[in-house]
């Protein structure tokens, strides 16, 4: 059998390697997720906030890419604020007073360090007459929470909600 010259073989390897495609910016697979935030309970909120964490770390040290949201939908509101909401079924409860400084550090924390998109029902903002600018920075408003839910997965978004 006979063998290859050396500078013919380094010529063919370089071609070779040179075929090979290369994954385009576009190519490379996004993790999409959206979470339904429409509860009460801190401690709820609190391990949704674990799980998304843990979910970030995990892709950034696999060096995936990520779009991550969080719909927020009714009694979900109270996490997007400072004010206790007083007189509207979402009022801050003795454990959300508590918790609250914490929670909206993780949540901030996710926001700025992490880029998690936060997306709030207009129609729950708006039956309870809360401004705008009484919610913390960052979050967008959609105009139907559960609408916002559906477009989402309709465009390959997996759905999770911590129970």
């Amino acid at each position: 059998m006979r063998t290859l010259h050396p500078w013919l073989a380094a010529i063919l390897l370089a071609f070779a390697v040179y075929l090979v495609p290369v994954p385009s910016a576009q190519a490379i697979e996004e993790k999409k997720v959206a979470y339904h935030a429409d509860f009460s309970d801190p401690r709820r909120f609190s391990a949704m906030l674990t799980s998304i964490n843990n979910m970030v770390t995990t892709y950034k040290s696999e060096l995936l890419n990520y779009d991550i949201r969080i719909v927020f939908v009714a009694h979900g509101i109270r996490f997007l604020t400072d004010d206790n909401l007083e007189d509207t079924p979402f009022e801050a409860d003795s454990e959300l007073r508590e918790r609250r400084q914490d929670l909206s550090g993780r949540l901030k924390s996710l926001v700025d360090v992490h880029n998690v998109k936060l997306e709030l029902c207009n129609i729950t903002r708006s039956e309870i007459n809360l401004s705008r600018d009484k919610l913390y920075d960052g979050v967008e408003m959609v105009q139907s929470g559960v609408v916002r839910l559906t477009e989402l997965q309709e465009d390959g978004f997996a759905y999770l909600k911590i129970e």
